[in-house]
């Protein structure tokens, strides 16, 4: 066996209107992913932008205001003019029938993140999965995931959870997720920042944010996955 280290890419995974009982139509889990050697170099950056624009506070979609929009339309055109890639399932909860698979909602939840993390992964290389801490059970979630993806027999080298002020690129992952959730779910959009914020990832990525992308697209990819 060679002893080769393969290259290794670092998976930022966060998700949105992920609770099954919430009033949002959309559930999507997404992930930015970074070559394990850039990533330094991608929060420098990010850093550098910040400083730009005197922007101190965590980059998050939630937070997004008129007077923060020249740094986060920054951050967007960073994304798109790098090697930083995005992906992310789209479930339309009312397709979901957790009965006809006799299954709960957190078992469904898990073959979710089966299919964000393992459809686009190499297994020549290795990966770095990170998931941010949402609450108490996000131990928990770790431990189940481990199981469903087999993490063992895997090119997974590690999986755990991390806050995301951590992580440059994991508030990254929340701004392009934040984006689509709100293209999808937010039918009164009354945030101009943040709908100039999707035209411009629109512009970008030359999608309407509103189907699947062709899975060999691996820049921005978008599955809007069929239950039906």
């Amino acid at each position: 066996m060679s002893n080769q280290i393969k290259k290794t890419f670092n998976f930022y995974c966060d998700e949105s209107c992920h609770l099954e009982s919430d009033i949002h139509h959309y559930m999507l889990i997404s992930y930015v992913s970074s070559a394990y050697n850039q990533v330094q170099i991608h929060h420098k950056n990010i850093r550098e932008l910040m400083e730009k624009h005197n922007f101190y506070a965590e980059i998050k979609w939630s937070n997004i205001s008129k007077s923060q929009y020249a740094f986060y339309a920054d951050l967007i055109d960073y994304f798109f003019a790098t090697d930083l890639k995005f992906r992310c399932i789209v479930v339309d909860k009312e397709q979901v029938d957790n009965e006809k698979y006799s299954q709960d909602f957190d078992t469904f939840y898990y073959k979710m993140y089966y299919q964000l993390l393992y459809h686009q992964m190499d297994m020549r290389y290795a990966y770095n999965i990170y998931l941010d801490i949402k609450d108490t059970l996000s131990g928990l979630k770790i431990r189940k995931l481990r199981e469903v993806l087999q993490v063992e027999y895997s090119a997974i080298r590690n999986l755990q959870n991390i806050r995301s002020h951590e992580s440059l690129l994991m508030q990254l992952t929340d701004v392009i997720m934040g984006a689509i959730s709100y293209h999808l779910n937010f039918d009164e959009k009354r945030v101009i920042a943040k709908t100039r914020l999707i035209k411009k990832i629109q512009d970008h990525s030359n999608l309407t944010l509103t189907k699947s992308t062709p899975k060999k697209l691996d820049k921005f990819n978008l599955f809007f996955i069929d239950l039906n």
